[in-house]
């Protein structure tokens, strides 16, 4: 099912709908301000086997998750003030960051250090979904087990529908992944240099 969202306006309507599907325990794919993603609930244990299923990823390797604003990160991660000045300066935009997570963090999501990756994208649909829903989504770059990409909704529906329960459209994305940057210790670290500038941080 492909439902399109205005990507400047998303419509309540249409947001409401695709929490409703969240809610019921459905799996998406979704625009962020990087790639297209594919997302569950956190809370949704089946959904996030599935999609380790859909992606056949290893479990050894946790998705990360999308909070609503700085203020919801710190309930999922211990966020230390070096981290919290940071991600404010940098957020919402195209970074992963690696923070200790808290209890609140199903285990699932976590490293064997404790660790979680969380995002606020740049993208209104998937923060108003996030913001609808009253708690994060899982979020792992769409892909199937071929490797490539998705930036096309149109392609995504086509390849991965019937393993998903919804498409969101918000476009086509021509992108790169998100940086990731490790802020659970003293020294930030940086994992992974993508989209976002990380200058700031070599």
């Amino acid at each position: 099912m492909l439902i399109r969202i205005n990507p400047q306006n998303p419509q309540p309507r249409l947001v409401k709908k695709v929490v409703e599907i969240l809610n019921q325990g459905g799996v998406i794919a979704y625009p962020t301000d990087t790639v297209y993603g594919f997302g569950c609930s956190l809370f949704n244990k089946k959904g996030i086997e599935r999609i380790y299923l859909i992606k056949r990823s290893e479990k050894k390797r946790p998705f990360s998750f999308i909070c609503s604003d700085l203020k919801d990160i710190s309930l999922y991660g211990k966020v230390s003030n070096y981290a919290y000045k940071t991600m404010k300066r940098l957020l919402p935009g195209p970074y992963t960051f690696i923070l200790e997570g808290t209890r609140l963090v199903p285990k699932i999501m976590l490293t064997k250090r404790s660790t979680a990756g969380i995002r606020v994208p740049d993208n209104q649909i998937c923060l108003a979904i996030v913001r609808e829903l009253g708690h994060p989504i899982i979020t792992t770059s769409a892909q199937l087990p071929e490797g490539e990409l998705f930036y096309d909704p149109a392609e995504i529906e086509q390849r991965a529908g019937k393993v998903l329960d919804a498409v969101v459209d918000g476009g086509v994305l021509v992108s790169e992944p998100s940086s990731v940057i490790d802020l659970s210790e003293d020294q930030p670290k940086v994992l992974r240099a993508g989209k976002g500038d990380v200058s700031s941080f070599q």
